[in-house]
């Protein structure tokens, strides 16, 4: 017997555009789209990429701030059966360029801002045929508004898929080497869609409002995926960066009632005396995920916002699906049975999650193990790297790298990581590939990253370096580091000592090193700082 086909994810645009046709779908500051308009263009936009040849399976690597060209595009490259390649705009050319002859994308879409970026890729992929530019393109690339105009009224053409067929590489690091492209795929993402409306912003409709304030081509864009689903419109505040008054006013003028974001937006946002000035009760989901929020921050938010606050816990691997925190399962009151502090809340719906010793057994309640989980949501593996892969789903489960407890009633509390990976403002930062960087200036001989605690960031990176000259300062380190690193992964702090704590093999040992800087006295210097 022959398995049917799965939905295209796609539909979810298209259903809610017959649904909805008039109403809008995306506002950007005076300007918004309705979703009969965002149908129409995503439909333009297929028609425009086939005509450049991309066929089903191509990959459409983008890179762009928010925008409605950087919405389209995921609905068009899901309906032409494609795989979308959104990257972090705040990485550099060099990394773009990996990234983009990583994943073998056949077409870019680039805003004309990140022209060195588009270079970049050029230069390092075999894969990339054409570039299409959110604004003035050069010679050789095509608009994506005149590809978009000579195109329209494409008739609507969306690609048969099954369930294992990609859709979207998200892309995340491990502890060594470079990115790895988490495989997402049209069954999971129906699934995780279906979880998040249910877990996250149950009770969502056509009437409710969200706003993006991070980046849609992570977290946030598939929070968007959940809105759309729903028929909610998207509001995009018009700067890249955070300005909480901004955020208050857009909030109050389009009664927002849900938002994605991380423990330090929200803590910015709230510490703002901005938050007094407008009305936000129309505010009844706010999700953060990416970190745990310090009991202080999260009692705060709850004294200024009420019992709106959503935690989830997941890894782009399983696109957050691993365990919710309802707002039911919050209070700020130290003494409430509902405050449940410290946990990162229960199993999602249709999935399971379990401690797992070294042996990979199951630990009872209480003992602390490895986070692991199965079910719908988990990706189909590593684009082109079977070795991670079968790490990854080891003995059937995915193993997050998290170490953990769960407690009598099934509730998650994280207690540390395995890997050397820490959370700086709701962002992974991986030591290993910001070491790599520091390690190719002239005078590094040896560099140590690592993650501690700070009250505004959740933890930030310390950097410790050997060094074969004197005389070297951390402005000459962070003068490296520009253009070849993120501006977020950069360490917050630099150390020059004569030599690193090593392991009887040789290798560095970072529990040491943290030893070291208390010892030194240097802890007190990074918290005061």
């Amino acid at each position: 017997m022959s398995a049917a086909q799965a939905a295209n994810l796609s539909v979810l645009l298209s259903q809610t555009a017959e649904l909805f046709p008039e109403r809008a779908g995306l506002i950007l500051e005076e300007r918004s789209w309705t979703w009969r308009e965002i149908d129409a263009r995503v439909d333009a936009l297929v028609q425009g990429l086939r005509a450049l040849g991309m066929q089903p399976g191509d990959k459409l690597l983008v890179q762009s701030r928010n925008s409605i060209a950087l919405f389209e595009s995921c609905w068009a490259a899901f309906r032409m059966g494609a795989v979308w390649v959104p990257v972090n705009f705040r990485l550099t050319p060099p990394e773009v360029a990996y990234l983009g002859s990583a994943s073998e994308a056949a077409v870019m879409l680039a805003e004309d801002c990140f022209a060195a970026h588009v270079d970049a890729v050029r230069g390092a992929s075999t894969h990339l045929r054409h570039v299409v530019v959110i604004g003035a393109a050069r010679p050789g690339e095509h608009g994506y508004e005149p590809l978009l105009a000579a195109n329209a009224d494409a008739p609507k053409s969306i690609a048969d898929v099954e369930a294992h067929t990609p859709l979207w590489y998200f892309y995340t690091s491990g502890t060594t080497g470079k990115p790895k492209a988490a495989v997402l795929t049209h069954g999971q993402l129906a699934f995780v869609v279906t979880n998040h409306l249910a877990d996250l912003i149950p009770g969502t409709t056509e009437n409710d409002r969200s706003i993006a304030v991070a980046p849609l081509s992570h977290g946030a864009g598939i929070h968007a995926l959940l809105n759309v689903a729903r028929g909610a419109a998207t509001v995009l505040p018009s700067s890249d960066r955070l300005e909480p008054r901004t955020f208050w006013s857009l909030v109050q003028r389009h009664r927002v009632s849900n938002v994605f974001t991380v423990p330090t937006i929200i803590k910015m946002l709230v510490e703002d005396p901005s938050v007094d000035e407008f009305d936000h009760r129309s505010l009844r989901y706010v999700v953060y995920a990416g970190a745990p929020m310090y009991r202080a921050d999260q009692k705060r938010a709850l004294q200024k916002l009420g019992p709106v606050l959503v935690q989830y816990f997941g890894l782009g691997e399983v696109t957050g699906c691993i365990t919710v925190l309802p707002p039911s399962m919050h209070s700020a009151d130290d003494d409430d049975p509902a405050a449940h502090i410290g946990s990162c809340g229960r199993p999602r719906t249709g999935m399971e999650v379990a401690i797992l010793d070294e042996g990979m057994r199951a630990l009872p309640a209480g003992e602390i193990g490895e986070i692991c989980c199965r079910g719908p949501a988990v990706f189909a593996g590593y684009f082109n790297n079977p070795d991670a892969t079968a790490r990854a789903l080891r003995g059937g489960w995915f193993h997050t790298g998290d170490l953990g407890r769960m407690d009598a009633q099934g509730l998650l509390y994280i207690t540390g990581r395995e890997s050397d990976m820490y959370i700086s403002g709701g962002s992974n930062v991986y030591p290993r590939e910001v070491e790599e960087v520091l390690l190719t200036h002239p005078a590094v001989r040896e560099a140590a990253v690592l993650g501690l605690p700070d009250a505004k960031w959740g933890e930030v990176g310390v950097a410790v370096l050997v060094c074969d000259r004197e005389g070297v300062t951390p402005e000459d380190i962070f003068g490296h580091l520009d253009g070849r690193c993120a501006r977020y992964r950069w360490p917050r702090h630099v150390f020059f000592w004569e030599s690193l704590p090593k392991s009887g093999y040789g290798k560095v040992t970072k529990n040491d090193i943290r030893r070291l800087l208390a010892e030194r006295g240097d802890m007190g210097e990074v918290a005061t700082n």
